[in-house]
């Protein structure tokens, strides 16, 4: 009997990594390191007991250089954008909440306040989250307006020289633990963005808890019941809703390669076990079947890698736009979760378990599926774009 060939790494048949730089290509690794001895011995029990240790991690991930590492200055690292696609590939490799936890500090909270906020917000807030001794959280999202942020009832009016916020946002990740929230307010002047330190009387951020999905993750509500800001708070380069939305697609360039990285780690999982199961004395990899799925798998994965790194040159070439982001997100979600959803099948039984991580991956994805624009709304962003005819309403 013929001896089986030696296994080939599903992206190597893409020959992905001769499109990344070295630079690029070692801080990737420098990450996949910190995920594999950091995260993996622990991320089970975290999802398993519902929280992850945001405070212990963050210092951790500032001395790795991933909070904000894609922005200029501020003890920031400056890294290529494709780097910091790459940087949240490995990460939500080990977990999409600990890729969320660093997106929204670095993607959100942080670009925020680089890109619209005062020289004198920047100096305050931006070294101190880069290293990881302030945790941002960024409020947009209310009860009643996910989707149509522009209905916000969240409210900002003067009184005397300072703004006074009232309302609430919801789903909010790192809301309970963050020393800074990015909050977004109707004025009289129209959506604004304010600099709110969580101390401040009448700020409260009560955890959601009893999560079917990013379990690792610490979600919560924001309660703005009468926050007095000093005028000083606005965040002076943001007016109307393209100053928030602005912030949202850098996050969503995050996760066009972060998605994958879950998607990867499940493809990976499913080839380990299927060698190594044996079933009617032989592996469950050598039946046909079994390999249809692999190779579909590797089909999408790969697609999806080409399609993230060629945003990634456009995004370091100053040319990706909006509409390109939409189409990167709608693509590498959707194509992830039903990885994960496929290589659960190939486990079987085991693939329920925390033992392995395709499961826990998948319910993950479904909230990525829907946060950062729900697939239907990039359905429609894309199909405005096509058409020059807007379909939201």
């Amino acid at each position: 009997m013929a001896q089986p060939k030696p296994a080939t790494h599903p992206l190597a048949l893409f020959g992905t990594d001769l499109l990344i730089s070295e630079e690029d290509r070692a801080i990737r690794d420098t990450v996949r390191r910190f995920v594999e001895d950091r995260i993996r011995p622990e991320i089970a029990d975290w999802y398993e007991a519902g929280t992850v240790p945001v405070r212990e991690l963050a210092p951790e991930l500032g001395r790795l250089g991933v909070l904000g590492m894609h922005l200029e200055g501020y003890g920031c690292a400056g890294t290529s954008a494709t780097a910091y696609g790459l940087a949240c590939l490995e990460l939500e490799a080990g977990d999409s909440g600990l890729r969320s936890l660093v997106s929204v500090q670095g993607s959100l909270a942080m670009f925020a306040i680089w890109q619209h906020g005062s020289e004198e917000q920047k100096q305050e807030w931006l070294p101190r989250m880069a290293a990881g001794e302030a945790i941002g959280c960024f409020g947009l999202t209310e009860p009643d307006f996910g989707s149509n942020p522009a209905g916000m009832r969240t409210r900002a009016t003067r009184s005397g020289d300072d703004w006074v916020l009232t309302g609430n946002k919801m789903w909010i990740t790192n809301g309970s633990v963050a020393d800074v929230a990015v909050v977004w307010a109707q004025t009289e002047d129209g959506v604004r963005g304010f600099v709110v330190p969580t101390d401040t009387p009448g700020f409260s951020a009560p955890e959601i808890t009893k999560k079917l999905s990013l379990r690792a993750s610490i979600t919560s509500e924001l309660v703005l019941d009468n926050v007095r800001l000093p005028a000083s708070a606005m965040l002076p380069g943001a007016k109307g809703l393209s100053g928030p939305l602005s912030c949202l697609n850098e996050a969503r360039f995050g996760i066009i390669f972060g998605s994958l990285g879950a998607a990867r780690d499940c493809l990976e999982t499913a080839i380990q076990y299927a060698g190594e199961r044996e079933i009617f004395d032989k592996p469950l990899s050598a039946y046909q079947l079994t390999q249809a799925k692999l190779a579909d798998m590797t089909l999408e994965l790969g697609k999806g890698m080409l399609l993230a790194l060629h945003l990634g040159r456009l995004k370091d070439e100053g040319k990706l736009s909006s509409d390109q982001v939409s189409l990167g997100k709608l693509n590498n979600v959707r194509e992830a979760i039903a990885i994960a959803r496929e290589t659960r099948s190939i486990l079987g039984a085991a693939g329920i378990t925390l033992e392995y991580p395709v499961l826990r991956h998948a319910n993950n994805l479904e909230s990525v599926l829907t946060y950062e624009g729900t697939s239907e709304v990039h359905q429609l962003v894309i199909g405005q774009a096509l058409t020059g005819q807007a379909a939201f309403r």
